[in-house]
């Protein structure tokens, strides 16, 4: 499997049988368009630069709230969650979404906005790559962040929904989340295989400007 990131919350999960797309944005958020065609899309809440799925080409699948979803030979399951510290208040609800292809468990935590409960990590179970939010302001912060990583304890943490020159509103650089961890790498994409999965916690920083693929 591989994956590319595009920027703040919208990764590719690319298997040999499988596109999948989360958290497409619009122009808006500052990005470059990838204009990707997928298999599947999940949305994990309805925020402007999380929801553009017409700008996925093909036939996809879209996949949003809680409960138990299959398509294209992937399950996913959604976990109910909150964009913010007051139950939904603010800015309303989120979806955790748990992402099943080649025997890797991938979890996206979209716009989290707070630490998860107990009955949320055990819904969760093992994971194998966490894409978490880091910036701050709508979401979990760098430390909240990094207490969500001790509380799944994943193989192979991805940072996302930080500041970077493209981003059109300000959120906290991904800096002050890498700093407390050891075991950090820079890569353009991340190239996986559940047979070769390290044992030891690392956090992958990957590049996000790629060609449409």
């Amino acid at each position: 499997m591989k994956i590319f990131w595009y920027g703040h919350a919208c990764f590719l999960l690319q298997s040999e049988g499988c596109r999948l797309v989360t958290d497409p944005f619009g122009p808006e958020v500052g990005y470059p368009m990838p204009g990707l065609s997928a298999d599947i899309v999940t949305v994990s809440h309805e925020h402007y630069d999380h929801n553009a799925v017409k700008a996925v080409r093909g036939k996809p699948t879209v996949i949003r709230g809680a409960g138990s979803h299959e398509a294209a030979g992937v399950r996913v399951t959604g976990i109910p969650t909150y964009h913010d510290r007051s139950h939904g208040k603010e800015r309303g609800t989120n979806t955790v979404f748990i992402i099943e292809m080649e025997g890797i468990r991938i979890v996206h935590l979209g716009d989290l906005g707070h630490v998860l409960s107990f009955e949320q990590v055990e819904g969760i179970g093992a994971v194998d790559v966490l894409l978490v939010p880091v910036g701050g302001r709508f979401t979990i912060d760098a430390e909240e962040a990094a207490a969500t990583v001790s509380q799944l304890r994943p193989r192979i943490t991805i940072p996302m929904h930080f500041q970077t020159p493209h981003l059109s509103f300000e959120l906290a650089p991904v800096e002050g989340f890498l700093r407390r961890f050891e075991r950090v790498t820079k890569v353009p994409y991340l190239e996986i295989d559940a047979d070769k999965l390290d044992e030891e916690q690392r956090v992958v920083v990957l590049d996000y400007l790629h060609p449409a693929r």
